[in-house]
């Protein structure tokens, strides 16, 4: 029997960046080759031109050249349903963080696995989390059985971490908490949030959203992967959909015990909800230091100027360690300001529950960041402020 295994080496992907090895275009549009280089606009996979596409924390420097080659070569395999390529990524990630293969989940995205998560905690109790965060995929999991229970809000929009602890009652069977978290950015502090998880973990099974954790200035710290390598109930989700660049390809993961683990494989669909493309990708851009770096040092700097102009029209924002702002609008009404700014093309999101004057923001491409910063004025004019 003939196996046809992806065109990766071991090499490639334990030994520091592809993108270093050299880039072979294969017959590629020269943008593909560089990072920084904007993709040629298609309506049908992006935005139309000259629209600013802030509205979904989305890295428009990404895919990698190196993810963008793989893709290429995987996607003519790609009557073939996901092979070694899977495993491959496994190890690379438990070797990463010191953990066996057996404790990596994947799924289409990280919301499959947060939702998988959800619904295995709604058979059992109910869903514990923030007043605010991405709840999605725990309102879908606790569509048939279980409630989400939600702290109530904090003047300074932070997570209470002691409210937490206290909130948990019998009837809780999973914690969620996202660091650091969306829509606010901002980040909780690692020793906290591991004294927490520690002691929560004694009751309940706490899930970690971890999404936007390699954009945070220390991502070891931040993290509470360790946790699951000490035997404690926690489990994490990590995704390449973010730094990576890889929102449309599709790739997320769960990090947990053995026994999480297989109960996370119990309700979807494992290595066959993902794709070869996505996979290829994120494999050859797991260890691409250089992209990472890059992408990083673009939404910093995407970050301090949407920082300054805020200010400059006399608002503020929540200090922020992701690739999104959250923008204190004061009396003004979030949807109507997205609604205005779609109408200059700048995509950007509105409300989000009771908070009517907080405003999203996410970090796109310079250019397209500049766009918002120059229609703030005649926005907030046109609404009164």
């Amino acid at each position: 029997m003939t196996i046809i295994r992806p065109a990766f080496s071991r090499r490639m992907f334990l030994g520091g960046t592809a993108a270093a090895s050299g880039i072979v275009t294969l017959g590629l549009p020269l943008a593909a080759t560089s990072a920084a280089a904007a993709p040629t606009p298609s309506p049908d996979y992006g935005p139309a031109p000259g629209v600013a596409k802030l509205n979904a924390n989305e890295n428009p420097y990404g895919p990698s050249p190196s993810a963008i080659k793989e893709m290429y070569e995987a996607s003519k395999l790609g009557a073939y349903y996901v092979g070694a390529s899977v495993p491959m990524l496994k190890s690379m990630i438990a070797e990463r963080y010191g953990i066996s293969p057996e404790q990596v989940s994947f799924s289409a995205g990280s919301s499959g696995v947060l939702t998988y998560i959800a619904m295995a905690a709604g058979a059992k109790g109910n869903v514990l989390g923030p007043d605010l965060f991405w709840d999605t995929t725990a309102r879908m999991g606790t569509r048939h059985g279980g409630e989400l229970v939600r702290l109530p809000k904090n003047e300074d929009l932070s997570i209470d971490l002691d409210a937490m602890y206290d909130a948990i009652t019998d009837d809780i069977s999973l914690v969620q908490i996202t660091n650091p978290n969306n829509p606010q950015g901002t980040v909780l502090d690692g020793e906290a949030l591991r004294a927490f998880c520690k002691k929560a973990s004694q009751k309940v099974t706490v899930l970690v959203d971890e999404a936007y954790n390699e954009l945070t200035d220390k991502p070891e710290y931040y993290s509470v992967i360790d946790l699951v390598k000490e035997g404690y109930d926690v489990i994490v989700a990590r995704t390449f959909s973010k730094i990576y660049g890889l929102a449309g390809m599709r790739v997320g993961y769960a990090i947990s015990s053995p026994e999480n683990a297989a109960m996370i494989a119990s309700y979807g669909l494992g290595d066959y909800a993902l794709n070869q493309a996505g996979v290829a990708a994120a494999v050859a851009s797991y260890n691409d230091l250089g992209f990472l770096e890059m992408s990083k040092s673009k939404i910093v700097e995407a970050r301090e100027m949407v920082a300054a102009g805020v200010k400059s029209v006399g608002l503020t924002a929540l200090p922020s360690s992701t690739n999104f702002m959250f923008v204190n609008l004061g009396s003004l009404n979030a949807e109507t300001f997205r609604q205005k700014m779609a109408q200059r093309n700048v995509l950007i999101r509105g409300i989000y529950g009771s908070y009517t004057n907080w405003s999203r923001v996410s970090m796109g491409r310079l250019e397209h960041v500049q766009m918002y910063i120059d229609a703030l004025p005649a926005v907030l004019d046109e609404m009164g402020a």
